[in-house]
């Protein structure tokens, strides 16, 4: 095609989405991290990227720049009450929302070459304004509600009020027939997408695009030069937004296998918000139960929230890094601990197993199985020379595929490719 591509509109309507994130909150974690690195990465290319959420925190203003990036802002567009709403419930104020960015592009003469939407939420909203403003529209589902629904089991009718599952999977048909293209995290979501959405054939505008890392932030560093933290000495890490489907509860009757067959081995279980609501708190009293149960107070330690400066210090340390949800689409913090140079210790079921190759940079498990996850982990801590061989492939793995800047090369080509 001839235009050139100098503008793009994205839109990550859920969650606390600031120019530096404040992970952990509720509905704020990987996917507030891809979206961010990714304009920026786009804007290190040459163009410039706005991003468009929903404002519900009158102290937040309204056009947020991101820091030592002028090419990229935050735009906050205003809908519903001032108050946060749960992306499981923000559908009833998804078309204000797109009407009244529609009406802020045209008061401050924005002219987009394309729209690309992040999550159904954004996708709805996506597909309705740049339908208005006769623009290409993307968009990256970075999980799919058919999947999850398959894999979370439970009352269907507990799990329905619960996730708004009906909905979500027939919107995010709606999305998927309506925009030009749109892209998966990896090849497993290709798969559940024609397993599980029946009325949808996907077509060849389809295309799979793995998240990306920071090389220039998560890296192995000097293993000389430790970081003080107040962390134990030998400890296994796992980091992930504090949630029902995040597997925690895997993990501990997994580590309490561990923990009689290895000696000075502790869990750090790191993530949440600053201040928690209620779901995090019942996850973090579960937690503590299995951990009451085991007699693990002593080697278990729930950190909670975990700074940005601290990040790469806690990966760094750590023996190696567990990601224990079932379906986790993707997972980048595991990408992030492998760029540290880290083994991953991951579910053989989710996205991430297109990233690690078993036994070779990482090795895959089933999370629900409490003896694979267990041994997999005492086979690491036994052997020093293992752990040492896997990270360093791990990072090799991600230095080779998965930086910021070939993501955003192969984001390029999606869009030209389809507009």
């Amino acid at each position: 095609m001839d235009k050139k591509i100098t503008k793009i509109c994205m839109l990550s309507t859920h969650g606390y989405f600031d120019p530096v994130p404040q992970l952990g909150q509720t509905d704020t974690g990987g996917q507030v991290v891809y979206v961010l690195e990714l304009a920026k990465a786009l804007a290190r290319s040459g163009m410039k990227v706005d991003i468009y959420t929903r404002w519900f925190d009158k102290a937040k203003q309204q056009i947020d720049p991101v820091p030592d990036c002028p090419d990229v802002r935050v735009i906050r567009i205003p809908a519903g009450n001032w108050e946060f709403i749960p992306k499981e419930f923000i559908y009833d104020v998804l078309p204000e929302l797109a009407d009244n960015m529609v009406a802020f592009i045209r008061d401050n003469g924005l002219d987009y070459d394309l729209y690309h939407g992040h999550y159904v939420d954004a996708g709805i909203v996506t597909v309705d304004v740049a339908e208005k403003m006769g623009k290409p529209s993307f968009f990256t589902a970075h999980s799919l509600g058919a999947w999850k629904q398959d894999q979370m089991g439970g009352d269907p009718a507990e799990m329905e009020k619960k996730f708004n599952f009906k909905l979500r999977i027939s919107e995010e048909i709606r999305v998927f027939e309506s925009v030009n293209a749109h892209s998966l995290t990896s090849a497993v979501q290709k798969e559940k997408l024609d397993e599980l959405y029946k009325g949808y054939t996907a077509g060849d505008n389809v295309v799979e695009i793995p998240p990306g890392v920071d090389v220039h932030t998560f890296s192995p560093g000097d293993k000389k030069n430790r970081v003080q933290t107040t962390l134990p000495e030998n400890y296994i890490f796992c980091l992930s937004r504090i949630d029902t489907n995040k597997g925690h509860d895997l993990l501990l009757n997994a580590f309490a296998i561990v923990q009689k067959d290895i000696e000075g081995i502790d869990l750090v279980i790191g993530g949440g918000s600053p201040n928690p609501k209620p779901r995090e708190k019942g996850v973090f009293d579960m937690m503590r139960s299995i951990i009451s149960k085991h007699n693990m107070e002593s080697r278990v330690h729930i950190i909670g929230y975990v700074p940005d400066e601290m990040l790469v210090p806690y990966y760094r340390q750590s023996q190696f890094f567990v990601l224990p949800s079932l379906f986790e689409p993707f997972g980048m913090t595991s990408q992030e601990a492998m760029a540290c140079g880290k083994p991953v210790i991951a579910s053989k079921f989710g996205g991430i197993k297109n990233v690690i190759t078993d036994g070779i940079n990482g090795f895959l498990i089933d999370p629900g199985n409490p003896q694979e996850f267990a041994d997999a982990m005492t086979k690491l801590l036994k052997d020093s020379n293992l752990k040492e061989n896997v990270g360093h492939a791990a990072y090799q793995n991600i230095m080779d595929n998965y930086s910021w800047e070939a993501i955003a090369g192969r984001f390029s080509e999606f869009y030209y490719k389809f507009m």
